[in-house]
C-alpha cells in the first residue's frame, strides 16, 4: 500500500475512507502507534488538525511559529485566564516546539499508579523494552554538561554550591546545533520530532495523513465507533474550508492529546460516565529570572540541559515540585502579566543578562487533588477550568524561595519574581519579603508546557475512562493512546512516558481490528 500526506489546501471536495484504524492526531503518542501499526501490514489513515511543515519552514521568528505551530496561536488559556496554556498544534504535535527533554517514568509514579489507582502491569520492567526502543528511534541520551548554556548552568551551578540535587538533561536530538530555538521548530532537524521520525516511518510503511484536517465528531452506536467526522480547515485563518472527510475504521484511536482527546469525546456525547475531561493536571509552572552582572544569553542553546529533583517529594501533604530551565528568547521571556509599561522596556533593555529558571508543581498525587477540568462550553469552544487550591498557593511559594537561593547561589545581581509589581530580592536576608506576596490565581504568571489526564486509565469504569489496555471503558473499538490517559501529573517532562505507553499500545490497538 503506498502512503501519502495530504494538505488541506489540496482537498477541493469531501472524502470518504475506510480503514484498519483512523488515528486522531499526530504527536508523541499518535506518530508512535501509527508507525507500528502501519509496519505491521494494517491500513492506517491519520487525521491531524495542524499544519504539515519541514525545517524550511522554521525561520527561528516567534512571530511566525506561536501563530502556525501552537494551539489557538498561543493564545490558549484556562478559562479564568489565569494559566497559560503551551501546546503544539502541527503535524508532529507538540514534539515539532518541545525542548525535547525526555525521562523515562518514574517507579515512584508507577508505584502511586498500582496502589492508588489500581494500576497493573505498568512497573519499570514491563515498560523498559518500550522504553529501548523509542530511546534509540528518536536518539535519546544524555546531553554533556559541558554544553549547557549560561542560563541552565545557572541552575547546574547554583544547586551544587547549595549541596542539592541536579544533572544533567536526557535530550532527543541528532545532529543537534545548539541554537536554542526548540520552541519554534528546529531548522537543522536536530530535533528528533515525530515529523521526521515517526510520521515518515508510518508513511513509508502506507499510512495516509490528512494535515489541516480536524476531527469534529464521532459517531458511534451500541457500543461502537462507526465513523470519524472530520473538517478540512484553511491553515491561514484556522476556518473550515468547506470539504469534509469522514472515515470509517474498524478502531479508532485518539491522540490529541490532554484536552483535544477529552474535547472530541464530549462533543460526540461521550461522556464516560462524567469522568471525561476530568483530573487534568498541568505541572503548573512558575518562573523566577535573576540578573546577572555576565552575560548570560538564555536565548541561545539548548533550552533544557539541567534540571534539579531536590524538591520532588516534599511529604505526605505537599506538593512536590521539580526545577528546569526555560528559553529566554524574546517575546516568551516578555513576562506577560508581571510587568508593564516602563518596566517591561527596563526589563527587555538587560534581557541578555538575565537567566530565568522554572518550577513545575506535581499535581495530582495528593489526596482529594484532582487537577482541573476540560468541558465544552457553550459557544462551543474548548473550556479548561483549573482550581488554585492552598496546597498549590504553598507549593508555589516554596518554589519561588528554591530558585531564589539558587540564583543568588549562582550569583545573581537581583532576583524578580513574576508577581506584579515583582518582588525583587539581593540577598538571602530578604527571602522573607516572599511571605508578603500570594500566590493564587492572577497573583503572579503561571504557565503549563505539560498537559496530562482528562481521560484515566484504570481497571475500575467507575473511576476510570481507558483500562490498562487503553481501550475505552464500554466502546469495544475505541482507543485512547495519548498523554490524557495519565492518572496523575509525573513529575517528569511526559513525552517519553508517551513514547513507552504508545509503543505498548501497539499491540493493543492492532489485536483490536
Amino acid at each position: 500500500m503506498k502512503g501519502s500526506i495530504t494538505i488541506g489546501a489540496d482537498v477541493t471536495a469531501d472524502v470518504a475512507l475506510s480503514c484498519d484504524v483512523c488515528i486522531v492526531g499526530s504527536g508523541a503518542g499518535g506518530s508512535v502507534l501509527a508507525a507500528g501499526l502501519a509496519e505491521g501490514g494494517l491500513d492506517v489513515v491519520m487525521l491531524e488538525a495542524g499544519g504539515w511543515f519541514t525545517r524550511r519552514d522554521f525561520d527561528l521568528q516567534e512571530a511566525h511559529a506561536y501563530p502556525m505551530l501552537y494551539q489557538d496561536r498561543a493564545t490558549r488559556a484556562t478559562e479564568d485566564l489565569a494559566i497559560s496554556v503551551l501546546q503544539g498544534r502541527s503535524v508532529g504535535g507538540s514534539t515539532t516546539v518541545n525542548w525535547t527533554t525526555c525521562y523515562r517514568t518514574p517507579d515512584r509514579i508507577l508505584d502511586h499508579w498500582r496502589t492508588v489507582h489500581g494500576i497493573e502491569g505498568l512497573d519499570s520492567a514491563t515498560l523498559a523494552p518500550h522504553f529501548d526502543e523509542v530511546e534509540a528511534r528518536l536518539s535519546i541520551g544524555t546531553w554533556p554538561i559541558e554544553r549547557a548554556n549560561a542560563n541552565n548552568r545557572k541552575l547546574y551551578d547554583g544547586c551544587k554550591a547549595l549541596g542539592w540535587q541536579t544533572g544533567p538533561m536526557r535530550r532527543n536530538v541528532n545532529g543537534c546545533a545548539n541554537s536554542g530555538y526548540c520552541g519554534t521548530g528546529c531548522p537543522v532537524n536536530g530535533k528528533q520530532a515525530m515529523a521526521i521520525t515517526y510520521i515518515p516511518d508510518a508513511v513509508v510503511a502506507g499510512m495516509r495523513l490528512f494535515a489541516d484536517c480536524a476531527a469534529r465528531r464521532i459517531e458511534h452506536e451500541d457500543g461502537r465507533v462507526t465513523a470519524v467526522h472530520a473538517e478540512v480547515l484553511d491553515r491561514a485563518t484556522g476556518r473550515p474550508r468547506g470539504p469534509r472527510v469522514v472515515v470509517r475504521p474498524k478502531v479508532l484511536a485518539l491522540s490529541g492529546g490532554a484536552i483535544n482527546s477529552p474535547a472530541l469525546l464530549l462533543r460526540s456525547g461521550m461522556d464516560g460516565g462524567g469522568r471525561v475531561g476530568r483530573r487534568t493536571f498541568l505541572h503548573p509552572v512558575t518562573v523566577v529570572v535573576g540578573r546577572y552582572d555576565d552575560e548570560v544569553a538564555g536565548y541561545y542553546g539548548a533550552p533544557q540541559s539541567a534540571g534539579s529533583h531536590q524538591f520532588i517529594d516534599r511529604g505526605p501533604d505537599r506538593l512536590g515540585f521539580f526545577m528546569e530551565a526555560a528559553p529566554m528568547q524574546p517575546m516568551l521571556a516578555s513576562l506577560p502579566g508581571s510587568q508593564m509599561g516602563l518596566d517591561q522596556a527596563r526589563f527587555m533593555q538587560q534581557l541578555p543578562h538575565f537567566a530565568g529558571l522554572i518550577s513545575l508543581q506535581v499535581d495530582g498525587l495528593l489526596p482529594g487533588d484532582d487537577g482541573g477540568r476540560v468541558r465544552i462550553r457553550r459557544d462551543g469552544r474548548i473550556g479548561l477550568r483549573y482550581p488554585f487550591t492552598p496546597a498549590l498557593a504553598e507549593g508555589f511559594r516554596a518554589a519561588h524561595e528554591a530558585l531564589v537561593r539558587v540564583h543568588l547561589a549562582a550569583g545573581a545581581r537581583e532576583v524578580w519574581t513574576l508577581h506584579n509589581p515583582p518582588v525583587r530580592i539581593s540577598s538571602e536576608a530578604e527571602l522573607s519579603a516572599l511571605d508578603a506576596r500570594r500566590y493564587g490565581a492572577h497573583d503572579l504568571s503561571v504557565f503549563t508546557a505539560h498537559q496530562m489526564g482528562g481521560c484515566a486509565m484504570g481497571p475500575d469504569p467507575e473511576t476510570s475512562v481507558v483500562g490498562t489496555d487503553h481501550r475505552m471503558h464500554g466502546v469495544d473499538n475505541l482507543f485512547i493512546v495519548d498523554g490524557s490517559v495519565l492518572p496523575t501529573a509525573l513529575g517528569v517532562n511526559p513525552s517519553e512516558t508517551i513514547y513507552g505507553l504508545a509503543h505498548r499500545a501497539r499491540r493493543f490497538v492492532g489485536e483490536a481490528v
